[in-house]
Parts: C-alpha cells; sequence; structure tokens
C-alpha cells in the first residue's frame, strides 16, 4: 500500500510518531482510517524533507 517497509513503520510507531493502531486476539495490528491518514502524513513529511 505504501512504498515504506515493516521496519521503518514500527520505528515511526515505536517512537511516537505515529499512534499505535489497535490489536486483535492475535496481537495483529489492526490500521484504521486513522492510522492510515498518520502514515500518509508521515509519508509526506519524509519526502519533504529529502
Amino acid at each position: 500500500m505504501f512504498d515504506i517497509s515493516k521496519a521503518t513503520l514500527f520505528r515511526w510507531e515505536r517512537e511516537g510518531l505515529i499512534s499505535g493502531p489497535p490489536r486483535d486476539w492475535r496481537n495483529w495490528r489492526l490500521y484504521t482510517r486513522e492510522n492510515v491518514t498518520e502514515i500518509q502524513k508521515m509519508i509526506r513529511a519524509r519526502k519533504l524533507v529529502m
């Protein structure tokens, strides 16, 4: 969906740059529309810096 690695996504979450998504009973991340919007904003911001 996005051209970023899982490691980047998890790092942003760990560093508090994006909020952590809710998880299901298997502890899998369940990304909401709000999470996707946050990720899109981070990607745009990263492109501006580069």
